[in-house]
């Protein structure tokens, strides 16, 4: 979840002034609640909203990640390496997870054309577990070869939400190739997700999300926190359309934050702890292996039994292949202990406070200056607290 995807999503969600409370140019809400279609009933229809325990006492688990951005986008393209047919299979931003299933299906037709039916997959996280399990569904036998397996990896400290466009690339890089190639990836993999709904542990679920504000949704909120970043394309709401259902703008009494203007929208919510061990079972059941190995050079992949490999490490990538396009995002993360009957996200704008509550516990996120292009993985309890806070201000007699 990063601020700018959500006010992209608010500003989508409140561009509302000319058409009516509901998003994406929809028609006005019935005035019978009774007959009007699943998801766009009044808020007086809903139950009440637990409220969250935002204490600092509740925080159990801090954590911070690095995000791989390329300003370019992805890089999937395959090149010869020695003896060794090498798929590069990274730079995905905050779109690893969300992404995973369609980037995995491209990177999979290249590595197929190369003949070979034993294929080595590097790297072990969002990208490369997913990369795997597609490559196995195209009937090829798979080893894993990384330094740690999920949930050791960076992609396990992902709020985990759906947001396939989350610096995915720079506005410049925006091009209409690049714009078909993502649609067919967000697609592809929006798809996946909706065949794992309703399975055990709950992997992907819809849970609503609110979007707050003290100013019209329509209008810049300031809050700071990536001033330094570059302008990102808005893909999600320009080229999807009608694939997620629609949001609906609330007025006051409707909600019960005490900010002025609010809006409510469904996403998609990954359990990254049950998805995680169902990818690593999936994989291990269908005869796929895992060696535990750290590469240092490119040169080490020939020392490997496969002809055929797909990179997929992330981060990593930058000083494994000396490529300096690959950007470092910084992200910290609280977890709050679990409360099973919150099952709304929030993102407070103008505070940059992001909100997901996972079946974990309840994830706390605030963005902070100077994230971007900042590997420091070194945790600041301090931000944490603040941002626990900041959440607290929002239910006063919780």
């Amino acid at each position: 979840m990063q601020r700018r995807h959500f006010l992209r999503q608010a500003g989508a969600l409140a561009a509302l002034a000319g058409s009516g409370r509901l998003l994406a140019q929809t028609p006005p809400p019935s005035p019978h609640a009774a007959a009007a279609p699943l998801g766009q009933l009044p808020f007086a229809a809903a139950k009440p909203l637990a409220p969250i325990k935002a204490r600092a006492d509740r925080v159990v688990a801090v954590t911070v990640c690095t995000r791989p951005f390329r300003a370019q986008g992805p890089r999937i393209e395959a090149e010869r390496i020695g003896r060794r047919t090498v798929v590069h299979q990274y730079g995905h931003g905050g779109s690893g997870w969300s992404l995973s299933w369609g980037s995995a299906q491209q990177a999979v037709r290249l590595a197929l054309a190369s003949g070979d039916t034993e294929i080595a997959v590097i790297g072990c996280g969002a990208i490369g577990i997913t990369t795997a399990r597609v490559a196995q569904e195209a009937g090829l036998k798979v080893r894993i070869y990384a330094r740690e397996t999920l949930p050791a990896s960076r992609s396990f400290l992902a709020t985990g939400v759906w947001s396939p466009d989350s610096r995915i690339c720079t506005t410049e890089h925006a091009s209409p190739a690049f714009k078909a190639l993502w649609t067919q990836m967000a697609t592809a993999s929006f798809q996946q997700y909706q065949r794992m709904l309703g399975l055990a542990g709950a992997p992907v679920e819809w849970r609503d999300s609110y979007v707050l504000s003290e100013v019209p949704l329509d209008q810049p909120a300031g809050g700071g926190g990536e001033d330094d970043e570059p302008d990102y394309p808005s893909l999600e709401s320009d080229l999807l359309h009608g694939l997620r259902p629609h949001g609906l703008k609330l007025d006051p009494g409707e909600h019960p934050f005490p900010v002025p203007y609010a809006a409510r929208y469904p996403g998609l919510l990954f359990n990254i702890s049950a998805y995680a061990r169902m990818l690593m079972e999936d994989f291990l059941d269908a005869g796929g292996s895992f060696q535990a190995r750290e590469f240092e050079s490119p040169r080490q992949f020939a020392e490997l039994r496969e002809k055929t490999l797909i990179n997929c490490t992330g981060y990593g990538a930058r000083a494994l292949l000396g490529d300096d396009s690959v950007i470092p995002v910084r992200g910290q993360t609280a977890r709050l202990i679990p409360q099973p009957e919150v099952d709304y996200g929030l993102y407070w704008r103008g505070h940059n406070l992001n909100v997901v509550p996972r079946r974990d516990g309840i994830l706390v996120q605030a963005q902070m200056p100077g994230d971007f292009n900042n590997a420091d993985t070194t945790i600041d309890r301090a931000s944490t607290d603040a941002a626990v806070a900041q959440l607290a201000r929002l239910f006063p007699a919780a």
